[in-house]
């Protein structure tokens, strides 16, 4: 059986979200990998929630926001920028591939975008094998926070 990825996507309200469902209702083929979490703003994103998402068996992480310059809440994207390239960091210090987090910048006109980047990721993160993130750092098949993601 082939290894189907989970995959946490914390969605910025304005734009990611609606290019989401601009996706879903020109028809468009995505991936039913993806979980979806709506925020107001990917600047909203606390880097605690990735690392939780991760600690709780996601397999992946992709974070969508404004494009820099179009943001509804004027920098929130750039402080999404810079929490980005700080968890790449953490991640790298806890043995998980970086490529297991994707910040795309996805306009509400771009639900082919969207449906492009959740196909490639879910392939990439695919191709990486399931996280098992748990194992790895000793907590062993600690329970109390199993969550369908």
């Amino acid at each position: 059986m082939e290894f189907e990825p989970k995959i946490v996507a914390f969605l910025c309200n304005w734009c990611t979200y609606t290019g989401a469902d601009l996706a879903g209702v020109s028809r468009l083929k995505s991936p039913a990998n993806i979980r979806v979490i709506r925020t107001m703003c990917s600047g909203r994103v606390d880097p605690t929630f990735v690392m939780k998402a991760f600690d709780l068996g996601a397999d992946g992480v992709l974070i969508g926001g404004c494009h820099p310059g179009d943001c509804h809440y004027a920098e929130g994207n750039y402080k999404t920028l810079r929490r980005a390239h700080m968890l790449k960091k953490i991640m790298r210090k806890y043995g998980i591939d970086e490529k297991r987090l994707r910040l795309e910048w996805i306009s509400a006109a771009e639900g082919d975008k969207f449906q492009e980047v959740t196909t490639t990721f879910t392939e990439t993160i695919r191709s990486l094998g399931p996280l098992d993130w748990r194992k790895r750092i000793g907590k062993g098949d600690r329970t109390e926070h199993t969550v369908a993601v």
